[in-house]
């Protein structure tokens, strides 16, 4: 690949511009757990963590000033430990100070151990129109096994009372490949949950992360053959049920894809507010990542700016930051979008586009830069032909 300046272009347009607002607190700590997540101690401190949001959110503007947000999404931790009424006044505060989009998508991550009808019903009288409720599993044995604090009857009874508080936009998260889940227990899953009707399923193997209490010690999970075997058949009873796999692990109906993760996957940017979150932005300098005080007592404290480990993304490490996220969709992106969002020409992606296509990893489609069928069964390989390029 040609030589490049060491730092990013400039796009000839910004993309579209997401906000995403870290909430760090948990009832317990789960052992597969790799984000960061602290475990309560007390109290929460809402108002002290809201007065420090905003803060942070005066020192983020000058970058984003006129920029519409097209979606919004709380993340965690566990966000719906945090009241009704924080969120109420979260929202309002950034409403004034940041142009939403007409239909922006609000959402709200919520553990089905820690909400009761009526925080459900605050949160929809809030402004959230989107809930994800991390559900994992409905077989009891298995939430003890990963350390979740609810059991499945209370994630069914949960999805219920979403639907009572109005929410018409819900994910339920699912793992398999769970310490001594059998193929049909991970398949009895995915049915409970196809029965509730989300909108949006994301089911994704248990993977081990370093830092975790997992990876300390690690659990006996399904051999690799059966962890395949169990994917295919899980894609089946997902597809049968009219749940269109659009992403690695992210399954919807008809045009109720998550439209926030969506511009990650696209290289759009992203606004980030609360501790430890990761910011990507478009500065009229280049593209930038950065990321906020990890720790949630400095980041109350901090007096100054919570950015930190600002930097600029080097030209050369563009292709490979655009096409990890890029092909992790079912369908790719538009060959279009590389220069629209990176302003790279689209011939840096020439050679790791014809070893692909000679190998039968990437679409011959000149007008897309997708996936084979073959090449997301191999994706990391396939990604590798851009990281190493």
């Amino acid at each position: 690949m040609p030589a490049h300046p060491p730092h990013s272009p400039l796009p000839a347009t910004l993309p579209p511009l997401s906000l995403y607002v870290h909430l760090p607190w948990c009832v317990r700590k789960c052992p597969y757990c790799d984000f960061n997540s602290h475990e309560r101690d007390g109290d929460l401190p809402e108002a002290a963590y809201l007065a420090a949001l905003l803060t942070d959110l005066e020192q983020e503007l000058p970058d984003v000033q006129g920029r519409e947000v097209t979606s919004l999404f709380f993340g965690g931790g566990t966000p719906s430990l945090l009241s009704p009424g924080f969120y109420q006044t979260l929202l309002t505060r950034l409403r004034e100070q940041l142009p939403f989009a007409r239909d922006i998508e609000i959402t709200l991550e919520a553990n089905p151990g820690t909400v009761e009808q009526d925080r459900f019903d605050g949160f929809r009288a809030a402004g959230i129109n989107r809930l994800s409720l991390g559900v994992q599993s409905f077989n009891d044995q298995h939430l003890r096994a990963l350390g979740r604090i609810h059991g499945g009857a209370e994630a069914i009874r949960a999805a219920g009372q979403a639907r009572r508080a109005g929410f018409d936009n819900i994910n339920l998260d699912l793992m398999h490949g769970l310490p001594g889940q059998t193929p049909e227990q991970a398949l009895a899953d995915l049915r409970q949950a196809i029965a509730l009707a989300p909108e949006h399923i994301s089911w994704y193997e248990l993977t081990i992360e370093p830092n975790t209490a997992f990876y300390r010690a690690p659990p006996t999970q399904p051999d690799g053959d059966t962890l395949a075997d169990t994917e295919m058949a899980g894609f089946d009873v997902l597809a049968e049920a009219g749940y269109g796999r659009y992403e690695v692990s992210a399954f919807a109906r008809a045009d109720r894809q998550c439209r926030h993760n969506l511009n990650y996957w696209t290289f759009g940017d992203y606004l980030a507010l609360g501790a430890g979150a990761h910011g990507k932005i478009t500065r009229p300098d280049g593209i930038y990542r950065y990321r906020k005080t990890r720790l949630p007592g400095h980041y109350l404290a901090e007096d100054g700016t919570r950015r930190c480990g600002l930097a600029p993304v080097p030209a050369d490490e563009l292709p490979g930051e655009f096409m990890l996220n890029a092909l992790r969709l079912v369908a790719g992106v538009p060959a279009a979008m590389f220069p629209a969002h990176t302003g790279l020409p689209l011939d840096q992606l020439a050679d790791a586009l014809t070893r692909g296509r000679a190998r039968g990893l990437l679409s011959n489609d000149p007008q897309r830069l997708a996936c084979t069928t073959l090449g997301q069964r191999h994706l990391n390989h396939t990604l590798g032909l851009f990281l190493s390029a």
